[in-house]
């Protein structure tokens, strides 16, 4: 099992080095199939680990490839850890990847760049990889430095369009704000525990028997700054919705199943630290709630195709924080594996609009599509009735497990979050209408729109068929079915549920609750859907092209003007101190140093040579003459 855990990795970067190495000199068709075939295997090497970890004990595998740094005190490995919670991540990584590396090949087919754009593709795979299987904190951090570079590569593929460079240099940036928490976080571990081999650690975790340690607390706060970063929470969201402007797969493949899931993976696996700091759970509990209402609100009057879907992942990626905040990891983890299915199928799906209507991006200017565009049409269908949780698709299985959580833990952080489910319901078939109902407002003339190719429409129908039945991996209890996730996952929660339950941090619900959270979660689902239906369907509205009005309009098509913010709060300033430093220390010091040496020895030597004048009867004078001066020094002195 070992050789076949380290292959993993080794796949998709031969995949990058391959096409890294022959971009310009193999052709297009050669170039996608060794980025899908890379992917592909990985996934295949995969399902053998799981098949093979399954028929052993149970226990985590740990693979040392080499001795990274050793000293007196401290000895980290080049390790690969695999347990139930890697191998999950692993299914998730390397099969909705290879489903994006398929229709990568059909909707980059013409571009210049696609050889390039597949070892991207291949790397951004690799690094997350990395991230999963990573033994120990260090090993984790590497791949999350990996994922943040080839999402700078990716976000800024097209880097002829200015624009596009700036989402990139952005989503680099903030998320450099994040890995700084991190990397404290793991200076803090290291300094309490003396180690960051997850194997190790979980033991030293499990023997805490105090609640909010104060190193503790500190370093679950500054890993979760870290998530804050990677998984685009408040205040370090902004990056996101500005990341649309690389290619639709590299949205997919951010949004669904690497970079933004790196952030929960990292708190579900300190899983054992956070059971221990509740204080810091709390936090994350209202960050997750204020991340998940703000990206709602802001989805509700987005008009491009792209920025909707992203502003949805940033209010889903909040429904997971509050579940990890309540402590129900197994639900963040299971609405992680169905919004994985889901969104990827959003974002190919509305990648094969854009396709289709040659580029078009605002939904103002689609409508009609569904006898146009009817495979498209359909997968998308489906995955909005999974995002906006309509049984029996999968989204409604793992948002009702987090409101079920939540309502058994915080009842006012329940109705928010219900009312949020509300809101998604309502923008995403907002979505849904504009773009395939009614007429076509656009430009293009009928026979101009086409449905996308078999190799983007097979990824969709795989997706469509898992975002329908891909929630019965995790059916409540109350419907007496086994919970598979749950189970599976159990022993790498064991830590955190021990120590919860020795400390009365549990909370229990009843099957009579839990029924009634699953009909208050349809009821708001179809209440969000019979408003947008009212609106875009009965009444035909379509969002004015002229700028917002009324005050709530104004904030959420303006983002909360988060942007604006941080210029003034942030930039600005930093704009304004760099230009201050920039005179008194660049131009009056250094410069006005550096140049004053050179201009006084430019001066001394300037004068002197006007003695050197190449005369020996000169130089004869000027010998006696201080000849004469050192005699007459000399007489002065003695006399």
């Amino acid at each position: 099992m070992e050789k076949l855990i380290a292959l993993i990795p080794a796949l998709p970067f031969a995949g990058f080095v391959l096409n890294g190495l022959g971009f310009g000199k193999l052709s297009k068709g050669i170039a996608g199939a060794i980025g899908a075939i890379a992917s592909l295997a990985a996934f295949i090497v995969s399902v053998l680990v799981l098949f093979q970890f399954k028929a052993g004990d149970g226990q985590p595998v740990v693979v040392n490839l080499w001795k990274w740094m050793s000293s007196n005190s401290l000895s980290i490995d080049f390790s690969f850890h695999v347990d139930q919670l890697t191998l999950i991540m692993l299914m998730v990584v390397t099969g909705v990847g290879f489903l994006i590396h398929i229709f990568s090949m059909g909707y980059m087919h013409e571009d210049e760049g696609f050889g390039k754009f597949f070892a991207f593709l291949n790397l951004f795979l690799f690094s997350m990889l990395i991230l999963v299987l990573g033994g120990n904190l260090l090993m984790t951090f590497i791949g999350w430095e990996g994922v943040g570079l080839c999402s700078f590569l990716l976000i800024g593929f097209w880097n002829k369009n200015e624009a596009f460079n700036a989402a990139a240099k952005k989503a680099f940036v903030m998320n450099r704000i994040g890995d700084l928490g991190f990397l404290i976080g793991i200076f803090l571990i290291l300094y309490r525990f003396g180690t960051c081999q997850y194997a190790e650690l979980t033991a030293a975790l499990s023997a805490v028997q105090t609640l909010n340690d104060p190193y503790l607390v500190w370093a679950g706060i500054c890993f979760f700054i870290g998530a804050m970063g990677k998984s685009a929470q408040l205040p370090l969201f902004t990056w996101l919705p500005d990341a649309m402007a690389g290619p639709t797969p590299v949205s997919a493949l951010i949004h669904a199943a690497t970079m933004v899931t790196s952030g929960i993976y990292l708190v579900i696996r300190m899983n054992a630290l956070y059971a221990t700091i509740p204080d810091v759970q709390e936090f994350i509990l209202w960050i997750g709630m204020a991340t998940a209402l703000i990206g709602a609100l802001i989805g509700t009057s987005q008009n491009d195709i792209k920025k909707v879907l992203a502003y949805s992942t940033v209010s889903q990626l909040g429904f997971m924080f509050v579940a990890l905040g309540v402590g129900a990891y197994t639900a963040a983890l299971f609405h992680v594996i169905t919004h994985a299915f889901f969104k990827a199928l959003l974002f190919l799906g509305a990648g094969s609009v854009i396709h289709g209507l040659h580029e078009e991006q605002d939904i103002r200017n689609m409508g009609g599509l569904k006898k146009l565009l009817p495979i498209t049409y359909i997968t998308f269908f489906i995955a909005n009735l999974a995002i906006a949780g309509i049984p029996p698709f999968s989204g409604f299985f793992s948002k009702d497990e987090i409101l079920a959580h939540t309502f058994a833990s915080n009842k006012v952080a329940y109705v928010i979050l219900a009312i949020i489910a509300g809101i998604t319901a309502f923008y995403m078939f907002r979505l849904l209408f504009l773009v395939f109902f009614n007429e076509y407002r656009g430009k293009l003339k009928a026979e101009k729109i086409h449905e996308s190719p078999a190799s983007m429409a097979i990824p969709l129908i795989i997706l469509a068929i898992l975002s329908t039945i891909g929630g019965f991996i995790g059916l409540p209890e109350v419907f007496h079915f086994p919970h598979l996730l749950g189970d599976f996952l159990g022993p790498v929660l064991q830590p955190a549920v021990n120590f919860s339950n020795s400390h009365s941090l549990t909370h229990a619900i009843s099957h009579s609750d839990e029924w009634l959270v699953m009909g208050i979660s349809v009821v708001v689902s179809l209440v969000g859907i019979g408003l947008a239906y009212s609106l875009y369907i009965s009444k035909n509205l379509v969002p004015a092209s002229e700028e917002p009005t009324g005050f709530l309009h104004k904030l959420t098509s303006n983002k909360f003007y988060f942007d604006e913010i941080y210029d003034a709060v942030i930039v600005k300033p930093i704009n304004l101190i760099s230009g201050i430093f920039a005179i008194l220390i660049d131009i009056l010091f250094i410069n006005l140093f550096v140049e004053g040496i050179g201009i006084l020895t430019k001066g001394i030597s300037t004068a002197l040579k006007s003695t050197q004048t190449g005369r020996a009867t000169g130089y004869a004078f000027l010998m006696f003459c201080s000849i004469l001066a050192f005699a007459v020094f000399y007489l002065i002195k003695v006399f």
